[in-house]
């Protein structure tokens, strides 16, 4: 059963919370990061990409980086534009996207919940990102991004969050991208000890986002219990910073994909190949959003195709099931040549927030076909970890996308 605890949360300084706020570090550039500091140079941005606050020149990788971020992170703490809590408290975030409300809990989940597997993943990591946010967490001695958890929703927790939602928020503000934030404090102990036994009695918790910050937040633990061989299990370092949403708050957006060339066929040529394993249909200028699972929109020179599959895809194994495998077994790997999206450079990926018009964009500057997808549902998310295995890459985009800088965790 899961182990997810109360901590003494870092947090702006009221009145800063909006100026520090940022977006995911990993969902910049290393220009858009800087342009996002100079914009707003209190920005949470400027420690977890610390090579904001360096020349061009330096490697964003080098040592002088992450010593940054450090120097950065306890001169704000030290400075007074963030303040430690007194003692252990859960949080509750919610974040507000086109009026519609997403609720979770700020918490600290358990190393060795990841390691027994009662924390599933359903992505692999790379070796090389893992080791930037080691080194950063490591310098930081501090974790500093949430990671985004997901669990079945449980009803004790659903009512101190209604209860204590109605009180006045410790954060109210808005984000430049239009997400409202809204933050509150849990502390009353009976309130903590509630919350604390329900996580208690639940028996899975699912990586929504952030695989690499969490397998990097571990591997930091696994080097702290190496230094400390007679660690307790109950030092800081042995949880990691999470905020867990209930799954009947979470929505999942299409994740698009976008291909550079036709595999050597022409416009005819490909149409034909697609047409022996789905049924095509001509929309024209009509842009094709698919409104449920086994079926594709196709943009392709300047019309657009709704594409449904012949033969359905046989229940059975929950990945092979998933759109984003349908579309890779019959179309993207046969027809395109695509056989490893993940390492071939002639397919792009492009989130659902961006809208259909952005593969339109991509269609006539730099790619010749692209597909929107249906979503994968967060049954099928769950139903692909439950199962040991992992979803293609790209399979999954959350939004809104919770800030980091709003809690940090010491370790």
């Amino acid at each position: 059963m899961a182990d997810v605890k109360p901590f003494k949360a870092i947090r702006p300084r009221k009145g800063l919370e909006d100026r520090i706020a940022a977006l995911p570090y990993d969902v910049y550039s290393r220009e858009e990061a800087k342009r996002e500091v100079m914009r707003e140079p209190l920005s949470f941005l400027r420690i977890d990409r610390a090579e904001t606050q360096l020349s061009d020149d330096v490697d964003m990788y080098a040592d002088c980086v992450y010593q940054k971020a450090h120097d950065l992170l306890w001169e704000m703490v030290d400075g007074g534009d963030f303040t430690e809590e007194a003692q252990d408290c859960y949080y509750i975030y919610e974040l507000v996207m086109d009026g519609r409300p997403q609720v979770g809990i700020v918490a600290c989940a358990s190393v060795d919940d990841y390691l027994g597997q009662v924390i599933k993943k359903h992505e692999n990591t790379r070796a090389d990102k893992e080791a930037d946010r080691i080194r950063h967490v490591d310098a930081c001695q501090a974790q500093t991004g949430p990671i985004f958890l997901a669990y079945r929703s449980r009803q004790e927790i659903n009512e101190v969050v209604e209860r204590t939602g109605k009180e006045v928020p410790l954060y109210d503000f808005s984000s430049p991208d239009g997400i409202i934030h809204r933050v509150w404090r849990i502390g009353e102990e009976s309130d903590v000890k509630k919350i604390r036994e329900a996580f208690g009695k639940v028996d899975a918790i699912y990586i929504a986002d952030g695989h690499h910050r969490c397998a990097s937040a571990v591997k930091v633990s696994q080097m702290r219990r190496q230094e400390m061989p007679d660690y307790t299990g109950k030092e800081e370092f042995n949880y990691f910073l999470s905020v867990l949403f209930p799954d009947d708050q979470l929505m999942i957006m299409d994740y698009n994909r976008v291909v550079k060339d036709l595999n050597g066929l022409s416009e005819g040529e490909f149409l034909e190949r697609v047409k022996g394993e789905f049924e095509v249909e001509c929309l024209g200028t009509q842009s094709c959003r698919p409104k449920e699972k086994g079926t594709f929109g196709m943009y392709l020179g300047d019309c657009w195709y709704r594409l449904s599959l012949k033969e359905p895809a046989k229940e059975g194994n929950p990945v092979e099931t998933l759109d984003v495998a349908v579309l890779q077994g019959n179309l993207l790997a046969p027809v395109l040549g695509i056989e490893n999206p993940k390492t071939d450079k002639r397919i792009d990926f492009v989130g659902g927030i961006r809208g259909l018009g952005e593969l339109e964009r991509r269609v006539h500057t730099d790619c010749k076909v692209a597909f929107s997808m249906y979503p994968t549902s967060i049954g099928e998310l769950f139903a692909v970890a439950d199962a040991g295995l992992l979803m293609p890459p790209k399979s999954t985009w959350f939004e809104p996308k919770v800030r980091s800088g709003l809690f940090i965790h010491k370790i």
